[in-house]
């Protein structure tokens, strides 16, 4: 029996499943309620997975190994969460305390990993050999499945899609860069970017709820309506995400990209059908015609999933380590 959490700056969620590829049978989410002490959170957390587990009759010799995905900056193979921003700890030694807690191998997973190698186990990329996952919601993330494997990268940092540059000296980015993808596609810069151009008489406008500024949400809503402001404002997205996919397509010729929340919510007509189209446009047909750019398929059972995912690559991680060379 394999075990997750993902700890979100709002949520956490816990997660119990049979083993590989294998849907959790048993899960439950509360609010995260992170104090300023790390491990005493840690120790509450170990205690509500035992408690999920004690609720479905498994008793830990059977807990196989449990996952943690949650946002860095973290240094996975010390176990530990450096300053994550979302919660008031600093370097908590979230393996260490979980693994005294629990009594099994507890691995450790940045959010965009944990969400890549979810959704190559249980989504839009089962099946394949290479996969690039991209999150698309507040920043731009990512993560690298070459070879049937996670590719980390130095210091885990592979997959940092968002911060490729689209625009030589173009909108600063929260990376301190500028030009960034994220800087043109992220939920938050594009917000921001509505705010301060949105027309009175838009249909976006309309849409936005009293005394709130108008967010990527009332874009897709009014595009699909028609709205001409909006029309023009998912041709931008698309355009700068197309120049993203195709450095992808170049560098790593995957056989799959995976595009996570907005271009999820905006779906095949104002996003995937012209991105897919353009993208075949600019690379080369043999690597255009193996690829195929897919919506994200886990929508809100990702948290769940995403610990479990964590747990399987840390497994098979450890396997191939004992592997002799």
């Amino acid at each position: 029996m394999l075990g997750g959490i993902d700890i979100g700056g709002t949520k956490v969620a816990f997660a119990l499943a049979p083993g590989a590829s294998e849907r959790p049978q048993h899960h439950r989410r509360r609010p995260t309620a992170a104090t300023g002490d790390a491990a005493a959170d840690l120790r509450q957390m170990a205690a509500d997975l035992r408690a999920l587990a004690n609720e479905a009759g498994v008793t830990p010799e059977q807990l196989e190994a449990v996952g943690v995905s949650a946002a860095g900056p973290l240094d996975r193979e010390a176990g530990v969460l450096l300053h994550p921003p979302n919660l008031p700890w600093e370097r908590a030694d979230v393996v260490g305390v979980l693994e005294a807690e629990l009594g099994c191998p507890v691995f450790l997973e940045n959010d965009a990993n944990a969400a890549a190698l979810a959704e190559w186990h249980y989504g839009a990329g089962r099946g394949c050999e290479h996969m690039v996952y991209l999150t698309m919601s507040t920043g731009v993330g990512g993560g690298l499945i070459l070879g049937g494997r996670l590719h980390r990268g130095v210091a885990c940092s592979a997959g940092e899609v968002g911060h490729v540059p689209v625009e030589w000296d173009g909108e600063p980015c929260a990376c301190g860069q500028r030009g960034c993808l994220e800087a043109y596609i992220g939920g938050a810069a594009w917000a921001r970017r509505l705010a301060a151009i949105t027309p009175a008489d838009s249909r976006v406008a309309a849409l936005t709820p009293p005394g709130d500024t108008p967010r990527p949400e009332e874009v897709v809503r009014a595009a699909r309506e028609g709205d001409a402001f909006a029309l023009a404002e998912m041709q931008r997205f698309n355009n700068y995400l197309v120049r993203g996919l195709v450095q992808i397509a170049f560098t790593l010729a995957p056989e799959r990209i995976v595009l996570g929340t907005i271009v999820r919510a905006a779906g095949e007509s104002l996003c995937l059908a012209p991105v897919r189209a353009e993208v075949a446009r600019r690379v080369w047909p043999e690597i255009g015609d193996t690829l195929r750019i897919e919506a994200s398929a886990l929508g809100d059972d990702l948290a769940d999933l995403a610990g479990l995912s964590a747990a399987l690559g840390g497994l098979a991680d450890q396997r191939a380590k004992e592997v002799p060379s």
